[in-house]
């Protein structure tokens, strides 16, 4: 029996070495055109369109129509100027008076929510 166990062995071991024969990659298929020069990536038209604040929002960003995306820098820059990030989870905002007029009463808010609460805020 030993002579015949060992000779299973062998077989086996030589089915192991036949199936890790090297595998041959593709060669690595080349661009057909050549590469466009890219263009200047133009802002979408709906973010760049001014918009009034309401009086509300008007406190923390002034009262002159801007776009929704000054408006967000300027609410930022009230938050960092004021402190209001909380210290603990970075993504809540903790509202002031000015700034929970526009969250709608909310004390805390997430930076994700935030914006949701703000567009409420233009037209």
């Amino acid at each position: 029996m030993a002579t015949k166990k060992a000779a299973a062995k062998k077989a086996t071991a030589k089915k192991a070495t036949a199936k890790k024969a090297p595998v041959k990659k593709a060669p690595a298929k080349k661009a057909k055109k050549a590469a466009a020069p890219k263009a200047k990536r133009k802002p979408n038209a709906a973010f760049m369109k001014p918009m009034t604040p309401s009086t509300a929002l008007s406190a923390v960003v002034g009262s002159k129509p801007l776009p929704r995306t000054e408006v967000t820098k300027k609410v930022w820059e009230y938050i960092k100027k004021n402190k209001l990030q909380d210290a603990k989870n970075k993504r809540n905002i903790n509202g002031d008076a000015a700034l929970q007029a526009i969250f709608g009463g909310k004390k805390t808010v997430s930076m994700f929510e935030m914006t949701k609460l703000i567009n409420k805020h233009l037209s």
